[in-house]
């Protein structure tokens, strides 16, 4: 399992990567492994405003449906279009071109309150 040390998690397994007031997410090589072959992604529009921990869209695999939260307050400045016609990039590279959104941060304080790739995985030892 893939867990880049410079990106940051949430417990409910989306990645974060930081990049001066944006923040680029997706979910997490754990996640996408757990869900198998992802068919199909919801996202939402640009221009999208979301507060931390709010459902940003679905993510459908052969085997679920789940939730993706926001791990940031903030707004949709940018979607992954190549999503749409291949959702399948979420399995093939979570960290790289299987980013699902960028986010304009509202609120850099709630950074704190992310985890280290060292915490997260953590986290994955007690889900066990």
């Amino acid at each position: 399992m893939k867990l880049p040390d410079e990106l940051l998690y949430t417990e409910t397994h989306e990645w974060v990567r930081i990049e001066g007031d944006r923040a680029t997410t997706g979910i997490t090589d754990f996640a996408q492994n757990q869900l198998t072959d992802i068919v199909y992604v919801d996202i939402p529009e640009i221009g999208k405003k979301l507060k931390k921990g709010e459902s940003l869209g679905v993510v459908e695999s052969v085997k679920s449906v789940s939730d993706l939260y926001s791990p940031l307050s903030g707004k949709i400045v940018e979607v992954n279009e190549n999503l749409k016609d291949r959702p399948q990039l979420i399995n093939e590279d979570p960290y790289g071109k299987g980013w699902i959104v960028k986010i304009e941060l509202e609120n850099r304080e709630e950074l704190k309150r992310l985890l280290s790739a060292h915490a997260y995985k953590g986290t994955l030892m007690e889900e066990g």
